[in-house]
């Protein structure tokens, strides 16, 4: 049985969501606090993932809004996909935000399925938690 990977913060934010590692870094980037090399890496990085692998929201745009504590895990099979995650880890640590990394064999009811991913609903919370995800608002320009 595969041995599915999901990077995501541990606790969820105020909807209840475990919002994962692109996620976690495009918030960071809309609210203006990556630095120029940073940002530089999202964009040339998020650019080259949405090039290799299919976004499961425009084959079905209703996976994740009829589902909104769906989530997507990486196939064991995508190796080629995890060589970048070290770059926003970095990122995500020099900012001081938590995201960790999941396996499961069954993470949850599978909605979509392709090459690379699943996208589930979780069949349980990974564990119960007191605290919410939270980021500062977004920097006023100068």
């Amino acid at each position: 049985m595969p041995t599915y990977v999901r990077y995501q913060s541990p606790v969820p934010d105020r909807r209840g969501r475990r919002i994962g590692i692109f996620g976690l870094v495009n918030m960071l980037g809309h609210r203006g606090y990556l630095s120029a090399d940073e940002e530089q890496f999202r964009r040339t990085t998020n650019a080259w993932y949405d090039a290799t692998y299919t976004n499961p929201s425009n084959v079905d745009p209703t996976v994740y809004d009829e589902n909104p504590h769906a989530a997507a895990w990486f196939k064991p099979s995508a190796t080629d996909l995890f060589e970048p995650i070290p770059g926003y880890l970095e990122i995500l640590a020099a900012h001081n935000v938590r995201c960790e990394r999941y396996t499961s064999p069954e993470p949850g009811r599978v909605l979509y399925e392709d090459e690379h991913q699943v996208v589930v609903v979780p069949a349980a919370d990974l564990e119960p938690v007191d605290v919410l995800l939270w980021l500062p608002p977004k920097r006023e320009s100068t």
